[in-house]
């Protein structure tokens, strides 16, 4: 008997989603809640840890990337803000 052993190293990977869907369910609703939060955190945590260096090349590297943060946490917000009500209205119920 033969068994096949997949290499960890060989991932599928799922193609990227270019645009958001235009309905949010409630799994993605929670998703994007989570990643908001932790964006959010993380961006907090860049302004503190920014105020705290030292050296300015660190404190700019630090705030670039609590830019970054909120750049992202901006970009999951304006999903969150479609008018989901209306579009499940457009969609055919089986």
């Amino acid at each position: 008997m033969q068994t096949m052993m997949q290499n960890p190293t060989q991932t599928q990977q799922q193609p990227l989603m270019m645009t958001p869907p235009t309905v949010v369910t409630t799994k993605d609703l929670m998703y994007l809640k989570d990643g908001m939060s932790w964006l959010l955190d993380a961006t907090k945590k860049c302004a503190h840890f920014a105020s705290e260096a030292q050296c300015s090349q660190v404190k700019q590297l630090i705030d670039q990337i609590g830019q970054m943060h909120q750049r992202h946490y901006n970009l999951l917000l304006q999903h969150c803000q479609n008018n989901n009500t209306q579009q499940m209205t457009q969609i055919p119920q089986q």
